[in-house]
This record gives structure tokens, sequence and C-alpha cells, in this order.
């Protein structure tokens, strides 16, 4: 039995007061002018703070968030919204939203919701007054104070079907702390219009996957066009960096030529994902690109192509590959974006995009311009765990080069992952980066291999997590599951940047099982990719000298790597080695003292 996938999160309800009446009057134009609103407005709204639409049911949306904060803001926004919009509206005519919110422990599955949480929220909506909102008492505690709202106490209320009565509040505003008019409405449109609604607050990046166009002969082929997109909208959306606009958002452009850019604005996503499907006799095609919707600039494109014997395997294989492809590549036109804009004005999600660019410099230098990055970037939010998952990141990069204190970079990376965990307890980021630090700067493998475990089962298409678990795996001493998880890892993405760190690690593996020829391969094979990779330097160095094939020029590195790091010794690269089973240390302190290494 599969363990239930519960969360903490605020449940949003909104619905339309007197929708069948409306739709009785005139159908039609009801229809066409609630997709309007949908598009225009409550989805942006929600987008805009942080939140995930759930799903729609004709005449309303649930929405999940992460903060209680961004919940209120959007709801808020929203009803300021309509209300602006409706003033040149006829009353019989308006449409008007009330909205319900709740903050509780939710069941996530199939990428919905469940549970008490929800039902709570959809009851209070009903409390709500034509353009109001209703909150629980959970929802007025958590954000009493941080919002520039009040509550009104409506007593104890009992709701259908819910057991227990229920505190609840009405949330009241003055409109002239949250402005009708948005930036985007005030901007012109055009090419170098950027339009507000896609910069959320909370500054992450999000995607829409648009329907991917049917190229087939059959029309009867739709069901699996429809299915692939529906798989890759809910892989992405494990992934807690991305703010994934719902199907029934990005569906409403199916069939249509429209400018990306034009989706951006109106969903709220800065960034958009088209394809194609061709199906011919037995073979399936799969066309994807990925545009950055603020200057429809093409940022990634890849065609991937297969039998359809197995078409539902195929079906998963393909979406895993597009999932793991599409977040490196978002994440760096992110860098990008953030290392474009003027330092003064930075977030803290920003500060942390310019850390990761620094940590992927491998530098000295650079790793101690991450750790100062992300310091600021928690201090600015002081409950980001995947910031404190790269700054342990960071500090265990460091030590694994032999740079700065041993001690310094052990400890305060070690706490940094202790933090990262704590905090990021549904993050496949912190977890990942904060497990593996846990099991390198700790020794704690079996523990920092469950928080990987998690992460994977978060997330399971994170490259990052599939070689954290392998390399572990190699700590641990299962060297044949360390190459497994490692292959995995290059198949989900053959051309990640850091893809030498997984051939460094299969090298490991390799060497521990005797294979000495292989790890010699795997070795030189990161070196072409990091000639100054210390790791696999020395794997290239000891797996030579134990298949007794050492030359003088890996000789000259042995030198050249006593000059870089003086006081190198057998002693100090054994302290720095995870390495737990007996015979795999022996093995490698074997190999050091046939290279020539000193005591």
């Amino acid at each position: 039995m599969v363990d239930e996938q519960r969360r903490l999160a605020a449940i949003t309800s909104i619905d339309v007061v007197g929708y069948s009446r409306l739709m009785g009057r005139d159908e039609s134009g009801t229809h066409a002018l609630l997709k309007t609103h949908f598009v225009k407005r409550v989805v942006p709204s929600l987008t805009r703070h942080g939140g995930r639409v759930v799903k729609s049911t004709g005449d309303g949306v649930l929405a999940e968030f992460g903060s209680i904060v961004g919940a209120l803001s959007a709801l808020i926004e929203l009803q300021q919204g309509m209300a602006g919009a409706n003033r040149e509206q006829p009353e019989a005519d308006r449409i008007v939203f009330r909205a319900g919110v709740h903050l509780g422990e939710v069941i996530v599955e199939d990428n919905d919701v469940y549970g008490d949480a929800v039902n709570i929220a959809v009851r209070l909506q009903g409390e709500a007054p034509p353009g109001g909102i209703v909150s629980s008492r959970a929802v007025r505690e958590a954000a009493s104070g941080r919002i520039k709202a009040e509550f009104r106490a409506l007593g104890e209320l009992t709701l259908k079907n819910i057991e227990r009565p229920i505190p609840a509040f009405r949330v009241e505003w003055m409109e002239t702390d949250w402005p009708t008019e948005s930036e985007a409405e005030s901007k012109p449109s055009g090419m170098d219009a950027i339009p507000s609604a896609i910069t959320p607050v909370d500054n992450k990046p999000s995607i829409a996957v648009l329907a991917f166009r049917n190229l087939s002969s059959d029309p009867e082929r739709e069901y699996f066009v429809d299915g692939v997109v529906e798989d890759i909208i809910t892989t992405l959306s494990r992934i807690p960096s991305f703010v994934v606009i719902a199907r029934n958002s990005s569906y409403v452009y199916k069939g249509r030529s429209v400018d990306v850019r034009q989706v951006g604005t109106e969903l709220g996503a800065r960034y958009v994902l088209d394809g194609s499907v061709r199906i011919a006799e037995s073979k399936l095609r799969i066309s994807c690109v990925l545009i950055d919707a603020t200057t429809g600039k093409h940022i990634w494109a890849e065609g991937y192509d297969g039998a359809m014997e197995d078409v539902f395997d195929l079906q998963d294989r393909i979406t895993s590959r597009i999932a793991a492809t599409i977040y490196p590549k978002i994440q760096r036109a992110e860098i990008a974006r953030a290392q474009a804009k003027p330092t003064d004005s930075l977030s803290a999600y920003d500060l942390y995009l310019r850390a990761i660019a620094e940590i992927q410099n491998r530098s000295e230098s650079s790793l101690n311009r991450a750790i100062e990055l992300l310091g600021h970037a928690i201090a600015a939010d002081q409950h980001f765990s995947a910031a404190y998952g790269f700054l342990a990141n960071a500090y265990l990069i460091l030590r694994v080069n032999g740079w700065g204190s041993d001690n310094e970079t052990k400890t305060r990376g070690f706490d940094a992952a202790q933090t990262a965990v704590e905090l990021g307890r549904d993050d496949p980021i912190a977890l990942s980066l904060g497990g593996f630090s846990l099991a390198y700067l700790g020794g704690r493998l079996e523990e920092g291999l469950a928080h990987i475990e998690r992460a994977l089962a978060l997330n399971p298409n994170y490259v990052g997590a599939w070689q954290g678990r392998g390399t572990v795996h190699c700590w641990i001493g299962d060297h044949e599951k360390c190459i497994q998880y490692h292959e995995r890892s290059l198949q989900l993405s053959p051309q990640d940047a850091f893809a030498f760190e997984s051939y460094m690690a299969i090298s490991a593996a390799h060497f521990y099982l005797g294979r000495f020829d292989q790890a010699l391969n795997w070795a030189e094979r990161a070196l072409r990719e990091r000639p100054r990779f210390m790791p696999a330097l020395l794997l290239k160095i000891v797996a030579s000298a134990m298949d007794g094939s050492l030359s003088d020029q890996q000789r000259a590195a042995i030198q050249q790597m006593k000059s870089t790091r003086p006081g190198v010794s057998i002693a100090t690269i054994m302290q720095r080695a995870t390495v737990s089973r007996s015979q795999d240390r022996e093995l490698f302190e074997t190999a050091l003292r046939k290279a020539g290494f000193p005591e």
C-alpha cells in the first residue's frame, strides 16, 4: 500500500454568485464572460501570488497556496479587480465571486488535493457575501498583522458535512491599500511590453503547457496527445521551484493560433511549453519547444522518437525526459535573468539564483561569493529551504576540494544541511542537497539517503537526487546500485552540465568492484569535461596504480596535487573520504600507497 502524501496548505475556494440565474438569462453570454474573467483575472491573480489551480468546476475554482499571505493577497486582489471590472456593467449582468480560505493539512494524490481542509474552504466560501471573503480561525492566526486586512468575527458556524463548528471571520480591507488597476492593464501591448502578470510576488518562474497539436491522420489519437500533456503538467507540478499553470487554464488555447506573449500575459506564465505529436503506423514522434513568454525567444527544442508497441511505457519515458530537461533549462534562463537585474533590487529568489551560478563555476572564490549571496537570501527569507540546501552544497564542495578550514566547512555545511531538511520536508531540492550533505559532512549515510529518497518520491525526475542517491549508495558499499542510479540520471538528462559528477561516481563504483580498467575509463571521461576536477583526478591515479599502468604523466599529476594542496597525504585524503565498508577503505589506502602518496 502506498503511503498517503500529505502537506500543509492554504486552500481557497471561489464561486460565482447566482450562477444558475445568470446562465438562465443568457447562457452563451455568461459562459463567454466568465471564461474571460477566469483567463484575465482569476488565474493571473492566483498564480501571481504563488497559487496553483487544482481544479475548475465550471462556475468556480479551487486553488492551493504554500503561503497564507499569498492566498489572501490573491483573493483580495481578485475581488478588487472584479469590483473595478463590474462598474461598467449593468447590475443584472455582473459576474461576482464569493471566496473561502482555510489553512490545514491536505491529502495529495494525482495532482489533486482532498480532505477536511478542502471541504472547510468550500463551505466557508458558501458563507461569504457577494464580493467578499470568509476565512477560518487558522487563517486569521497565521495572517493577522502580516497583511493589510482586518478579520471580523462571525462566530462559530455550523457547516454542512463538517462535524465541528468552525470559528469564521469576514476579511475586510481598505480599497486604497489594494488598487483596482493592475500594472499589467496600464502597460501598452506589443513586443517591448513586459506584463506584470508574469512577475509573481514570490518571483518563482511560472510555466504553462499548451495543448500539443495532433499531427496524426487519426483524430482518435487525440486522447493520447492529451495524456502526454497531462503527464507533463503533473510531473512539472512536483517541482517546487515552478508555478505550473493548471491544464484547465492552458487548454483554453487549444486549436487556436496564439502569440506566446499573449498566453504569458493572460495566464501569468513566464515560460510556455508547446509541442506536437505525430503517429504514423507503429512509430511516434513528439516535438517540444520551450519559449520565454516575455520575449518570444526559443530556449530549447527537442524531438523524441519511439515505437508504439508499449504506448504507455513510451509515454512515461518521454514525459520523464521532458520534465528532467526543462528544469535545468529554465534554471539557466532564470539565472541569466537575475544576473541582468540591478543589484540593489534583488529579491531572495534572485540572490539564490545568482548563488547557484557561482556554485556552478566551482572555484574557491565563486563558492565563497555563493555563500555570501545565500546568506543574504536567507536573511530576506528565513524559511527558504532550498537556499539552505545550496548553502550546505557550497560548503561541501569547498571541503571536497580542500579549500578553507576543514572544521569550518564541515560544521557550517552540516548545520545548513540540517536546517534544509527540517524546513524543506516537501522540497526535493532542499531534501536532496541537505540529505547528501548530511551523509558526506556528518557521516549520516542512512539518514541522508532517506531524505534523498523522499526527494525522489516528491519529484521522480530530479536528476540531482538520482546523482546523490547513487553516490551515497557507493559510500555505503552498494556499488551496483550506484552505477544503476547514476545511469538513470544520465538517461534523464544526457546533456546535463554536471554529468561529469556521475562519470566520477561510476568510476568510483567500478574501482571498488575491482574493475580498474573501467574505473580508469570513466575517470578520464569526467576529466575530459572538467580537467581540474580533483576527485576524478584522484580516481584516475588510484585506478592506474592498481591496474599497473601508472604513467609519468600521472606521477606528475600527483606532484601537482601535492603542490596545490600542501600537506596532502594518505591520512588527509582518507579523512575526507566517505567510505563506510572496511574492505573499500583498505583498497583505497592500498591504491594511494601504490601511487606514491606519503602517509
